[in-house]
């Protein structure tokens, strides 16, 4: 079961066109929620484009309660430290106000959400929700109402995608696909772990299963072996019985793909046990309650992928992460550095086009952004980036050095 490795601490780069960030319990009703939440017709005065004010507002939606909510709050976080940067400014043509609303991680609340946002706040756009189902839930509204809407973290695979096979008109979103990181992962445990033999443990969701079908496939392909496959519900605590299941197979590594309230508590039961092979995962582990919660000695030999990493961080990273640590009084993550750029990317595409609805649109159609999580432009057809992603190491719960890797 054990095997030894030589462990190259991780920030891996992997290079691909990205087609769908972290995702909720599935939203299979979502579309049909917002058609019948949508209200009145797109207006056409919005969708023509609308010349800002001198004060203008974005939708901040996010998960603020709710088991999912410590990626909420780092986005939301991400979010206002964007904001706060932009309304420092000597030169800014406007002033930006964020209007926080919370959709408690369900899908129903987010349609409210954004609902209010829209047609009673007045937004220009929005930001978030942090999980796929809530932000699903936004995207034909939004499309609707000429608002467009910047998923920081939604990677559900064709999450931009509707029924027909066109992505929604107004939906966007700065991270990769599930599709992207759990093939990545394989490749990563196949060729540097050296792994053959891999246990897989899924949440039975959208996100659960999307990483650990891509894990399979890429897996596979590349000669490896899935030994056993384990499927975990929301909220489950207790994983003894499936730890036992496993512990006379013969494996190299173990891949999670699940959040980090239930990630934490495998991984916590699996080193109480004596499993001493490398643990991966998925970017639901990139949350500083997933770290508390497994502590310092059990937070070695874990490797995620990630959009983000503090290493040798330029000029613009620095400042975020001091103006971040200075604001909420610790290091952000990737969540609140995805914000951050899905922020900037709204801000910067309204400031370059002075106006709301569909010429705000085609801006962040067309944009060539550079931010602390990578550089950009959209694929057109997926309405997702072309960009990098990372994987990184824990040891004693800190992000390690970093490994190059490319994925075919």
């Amino acid at each position: 079961m054990n095997f030894d490795v030589t462990k190259k601490s991780a920030a891996v780069f992997l290079s691909a066109a990205m087609l769908a960030g972290c995702s909720s319990a599935p939203a299979d009703s979502s579309s049909d929620a917002a058609d019948s939440n949508a209200g009145s017709e797109t207006n056409t005065e919005q969708a023509s484009g609308n010349k800002v004010s001198d004060t203008v507002k974005i939708g901040l939606n996010f998960e603020l309660t709710g088991e999912l909510s410590d990626y909420g709050i780092k986005e939301l976080n991400g979010a206002k430290i964007a904001i706060k940067h932009f309304n420092e400014r000597e030169d800014k043509p406007f002033t930006v106000e964020g209007v926080e609303i919370d959709d408690k991680g369900d899908t129903q609340e987010s349609i409210t959400a954004i609902t209010r946002l829209v047609e009673q706040d007045g937004v220009v756009g929005v930001v978030g929700p942090a999980t796929s189902g809530a932000s699903i839930a936004t995207y034909d509204f939004a499309s609707q109402k000429a608002t467009p809407v910047i998923s920081p973290s939604a990677t559900q695979v064709n999450a931009m995608m509707k029924a027909d096979g066109t992505p929604y008109e107004y939906a966007w979103r700065v991270c990769f696909e599930d599709s992207v990181q759990g093939a990545g992962m394989a490749v990563y445990d196949y060729e540097t772990l050296g792994a053959k033999k891999v246990v897989i443990f899924n949440a039975n969701s959208d996100y659960g299963r999307g990483l650990a079908d891509a894990f399979k496939t890429k897996f596979t392909e590349l000669g490896g072996e899935i030994v056993d496959t384990v499927e975990f519900g929301a909220g489950d605590k207790d994983f003894s019985s499936y730890v036992t299941r496993i512990k006379s197979l013969d494996y190299d590594c173990i891949y999670i793909a699940g959040y980090y309230n239930e990630s934490a508590q495998i991984v916590n039961q699996l080193k109480a046990d004596g499993v001493s092979v490398p643990i991966t995962g998925a970017d639901g582990f990139d949350s500083a309650d997933f770290r508390n919660q497994i502590g310092k000695d059990n937070a070695n030999d874990i490797f995620y992928t990630t959009a983000y990493t503090s290493a040798d961080p330029s000029d613009e990273l620095k400042k975020f992460i001091d103006d971040y640590q200075a604001e909420y009084g610790e290091e952000p993550g990737m969540f609140a550095a995805l914000s951050y750029d899905a922020t900037n990317l709204l801000l910067s595409s309204l400031e370059a086009t002075g106006e709301d609805g569909a010429a705000l649109n085609k801006e962040i159609e067309n944009a060539n952004f550079s931010g602390i999580t990578g550089s950009f432009t959209f694929d057109k057809d997926t309405h997702t980036p072309n960009k990098s992603i990372l994987i990184v190491e824990l040891v004693d719960g800190e992000q390690a050095n970093t490994t190059e890797q490319k994925v075919d």
